[in-house]
């Protein structure tokens, strides 16, 4: 690791966590990138492939690293190369699994661990970053919910077929597992500690249950930074629709309190809304007034046909690193 340079940690996973990564890599000349990856994903091609492979889940951590590529990630083909296109069914039993999966799913067989395979997936696509899984050991999430049922498998939680109004109450693991011992002194000596945007449950808490991390990030001295954005699904996992309840959600599975909240601002016109709609997706309720001595930096980071920006993220991502 260069001294020289930041220490900055990201946890999380799918769509947020790659998009947080792609706007840091952008300053990969100061700073050393830590993804901590969340592994209890159960569904897609990740829970077939676990299953039959009895592997830990690979789809997040892939993301994870081609995002960090220094090819382009949409502009380059790492997204469609590695992630987005899927073999057809004339494939066999390829068939539904992208390259990225199936590339981790060989690597471990041939050198022998997840960790290495994860390490040759960054060296084949230049990573300028590392990325970690948060516990080498298989789990499964668990969501207990207000009316007091309990939903095994991070794709039940994602995908809830109970009552909307139903809200998540607590996570957890089964079985409980350690975390990966090489991320807890990365963690300790972290500078900024990033919590991404995307599912609040079941990528960004899920990454922070195994044993350990609750205590290194107590440990360290790094500003805590939550980039929420400004969306919430209507079809997905069960969280809070305003800001202040994402803020104390996340927070009651820290130790401290977050320091500094980026929340995207960008302008509410009629085809962003409706973009929305379409996505299945609502505004989060800004509510800062109920997060009094916080910092919170309300700018845009989002195209005009309602996709998150990068570059633009990149940019706020710098400012608060920067910042004092």
């Amino acid at each position: 690791m260069d001294n020289k340079k930041l220490n900055v940690v990201v946890f999380g996973g799918g769509n947020g966590s790659a998009l947080t990564l792609r706007a840091l890599k952008q300053h990969a000349d100061i700073l050393n990138i830590s993804a901590m990856v969340t592994m209890s994903d159960s569904g897609g091609s990740s829970g077939k492939l676990r299953e039959e492979f009895n592997t830990l889940p690979t789809g997040d951590i892939m993301r994870a690293a081609i995002s960090l590529s220094q090819y382009g990630y949409k502009q380059g083909g790492m997204k469609n190369i590695f992630y987005k296109n899927r073999f057809p069914k004339e494939m066999g039993n390829c068939a539904g699994h992208n390259l990225g999966n199936l590339f981790l799913v060989l690597a471990e067989q041939y050198c022998g661990d997840f960790v290495s395979a994860v390490r040759l997936l960054e060296h084949a696509v230049e990573a300028g970053g590392k990325t970690y899984p948060v516990s080498l050991e298989p789990t499964h999430l668990v969501a207990e919910l207000s009316n007091g049922d309990v939903i095994k498998g991070e794709h039940h939680i994602d995908e809830p077929d109970y009552d909307r109004q139903i809200k998540i109450k607590r996570l957890s693991l089964m079985p409980e597992v350690k975390a990966y011992p090489e991320i807890l002194p990365l963690i300790r000596e972290a500078d900024v500690i990033f919590f991404s945007p995307g599912s609040l449950h079941t990528s960004v808490i899920a990454s922070l249950l195994p044993k350990g991390i609750y205590e290194a990030i107590e440990a360290s001295s790094a500003r805590l930074v939550h980039v929420p954005g400004n969306i919430h699904s209507l079809i997905k996992e069960t969280g809070p629709t305003t800001l202040s309840g994402f803020v104390h959600t996340l927070e009651s599975y820290l130790p401290r309190k977050i320091d500094t909240v980026v929340f995207n601002s960008a302008r509410r016109t009629k085809r962003r809304m409706e973009l929305y709609k379409k996505n299945h997706c609502a505004l989060i309720k800004h509510d800062g007034e109920k997060l009094e001595g916080y910092t919170i930096i309300n700018r845009s980071f989002e195209h005009a046909d309602g996709d998150l920006s990068s570059k633009k993220l990149s940019q706020i991502l710098y400012d608060v690193i920067q910042s004092k």
